[in-house]
C-alpha cells in the first residue's frame, strides 16, 4: 500500500512510542528508516517516562517528550487531568504528522485532541475512525496471526515510502548511563573497566535476567536459573550477575539463596535501566526469558539464550543470529496466557541441562557475526 500522494512530506513528526522495553527496542528498526526517509524533518518521540533511558543517547530524534500514567485511584484522577495537558503541550508543538507505533486508542485520541492532521497507524483497538491513513493487520478467521514486531513497525514506515530492509536492532549508551554502570560494578566489587570479549584474564561475564513483566507463566523456575548458573561457574569459570526489577526481589532472592557459588546481584547496587544497558553491553551472554533485557542484549550483540513457554515465538522473532530458543512443544501451547490453568509444563519441561548447553555453545562460538536481517 503506497500513501496519499495529497500528503507532503512532513516538517514535524511525532513518533508515539511503545509502552513496552521490549517493545520499544524492537522499534529502533523504525525508527532509523524514519530518520533516514526524512532527514529534514523535526522528530519527536512521545514516550512513557521510565522508557526514556532505552532511547537515551539515540542518534535519530531531535527531542525526547516524556509522560507518565497514574496508577492508584488519586493517581488515575490526576491522569485525567495529565491527559489534557499532554495534548496541549503536543498542540503546542505545530506537528504536521504522527505515527503511531503502539495499537492503543488513547494513543490515537491524544494526537487528534492535539490538532494533528495526519495521523498514521494500524486499524486496531476501535481507533481507525481517528486515523488519517489506516493500515490493515494481518488477520485468518478474524484473529490476529502472529507477526514479528520488528516488520510490524517497519511496516509503518514502509507504507510511508521507505524501502529499508534493515531489522538489526541498535541502542546507545550516554556518558553519564556509562558512568553510572561503572559505579554500581565497583559497588559489586568488580572491575568497572570491564568489557567484551572475555581475555584470557578474565572470566566469561553471564547476566541471569529471571523475571518478566508479562505475567508469572513467562518466568522459568528459579531452582533451574539457579542449577544452570551454578554450572556456568563450575565448568566455564563464570561470573553471574542477576538482574531484575524491584517487584522481582523474591524471584532474584530465590536463585541467589539456591546457588552454590554467589551471584552478584545488581538489583542490589542502585541499579538503574541506563546503567543496565551498559552493563548488558559489556558480558559475555544473557540467560533470560522472553523480555525486555533479551532485546537490550541483542542490540548490543550480546549472545543470549532465551526461554520460551506460554508466548509465541513468532510475535518477538528478532532475527539475531547470536540467539539460542529453548523451548518443549506442548498441546497447550502457545497460550499467551500471563498465569498458567494447569501446571506450566510448557516451562518446567525446559530443563537446566537445555539451557546448559545452548549457554556453552554461544560462549565457546560465539564470535561475532554481526549479520543484518532483512524482509
Amino acid at each position: 500500500m503506497s500513501p496519499p500522494s495529497t500528503f507532503a512530506a512532513p516538517q514535524r513528526l511525532l513518533v508515539v512510542q511503545p509502552s513496552w522495553v521490549g517493545d520499544a527496542v524492537m522499534a529502533t528498526p523504525a525508527l532509523r528508516a524514519l530518520r533516514e526517509l526524512y532527514p529534514q524533518a523535526h522528530i519527536s518521540y512521545l514516550l512513557k517516562r521510565y522508557v526514556k533511558p532505552v532511547y537515551k543517547g539515540i542518534p535519530w530524534a531531535d527531542r525526547l517528550i516524556t509522560y507518565r500514567t497514574g496508577k492508584t485511584s488519586h493517581q488515575a484522577k490526576a491522569g485525567k487531568g495529565e491527559f489534557f495537558d499532554l495534548a496541549a503541550r503536543l498542540r503546542a508543538g505545530h506537528f504536521d504528522t504522527a505515527i503511531l507505533l503502539p495499537n492503543s486508542f488513547k494513543s490515537a485520541l491524544i494526537c487528534k485532541m492535539a490538532g494533528i492532521k495526519r495521523i498514521v497507524g494500524y486499524d486496531r483497538d476501535g481507533r481507525g475512525f481517528l486515523l488519517s491513513d489506516k493500515l490493515l493487520p494481518q488477520k485468518d478467521r478474524g484473529k490476529f496471526v502472529p507477526f514479528p514486531m520488528l516488520r510490524y513497525y517497519l511496516g509503518v514506515v514502509q507504507y510511508l515510502g521507505s524501502t529499508a530492509r534493515d531489522l538489526s536492532m541498535k541502542l546507545f549508551v550516554t556518558t553519564s548511563e556509562r558512568q553510572a554502570a561503572e559505579q554500581v560494578l565497583q559497588k559489586a566489587g568488580l572491575d568497572s573497566n570491564l568489557d567484551r570479549p572475555a581475555s584470557q584474564g578474565r572470566s566469561p561475564l553471564v547476566i541471569v535476567n529471571p523475571g518478566a513483566n508479562y505475567g508469572a507463566a513467562k518466568c522459568w523456575l528459579p531452582e533451574y536459573f539457579a542449577q544452570a548458573a551454578d554450572r556456568l561457574v563450575e565448568e566455564q569459570g563464570a561470573t553471574i550477575l542477576l538482574s531484575g526489577a524491584p517487584k522481582e526481589r523474591r524471584i532474584l532472592e530465590a536463585i541467589s539463596s539456591q546457588m552454590k557459588h554467589k551471584p552478584i546481584d545488581l538489583s542490589t547496587q542502585g541499579l538503574t535501566l541506563g546503567a543496565l544497558k551498559d552493563i548488558i553491553r559489556r558480558c559475555d551472554l544473557m540467560v533470560t526469558n522472553d523480555t525486555g533485557p533479551r532485546h537490550i542484549a541483542a542490540a548490543f550483540d550480546v549472545p543470549v539464550v532465551t526461554i520460551f513457554g506460554p508466548t509465541h515465538p513468532e510475535w518477538t522473532e528478532i532475527y539475531f543470529a547470536r540467539e539460542r530458543k529453548v523451548s518443549v512443544p506442548v498441546f497447550c501451547g502457545p497460550c499467551q496466557r500471563k498465569t498458567c490453568p494447569l501446571d506450566h509444563r510448557c516451562m518446567t519441561r525446559v530443563t537446566p541441562g537445555m539451557v546448559h548447553e545452548a549457554s556453552v555453545e554461544l560462549l565457546t562460538h560465539g564470535k561475532s557475526t554481526a549479520a543484518t536481517a532483512g524482509v
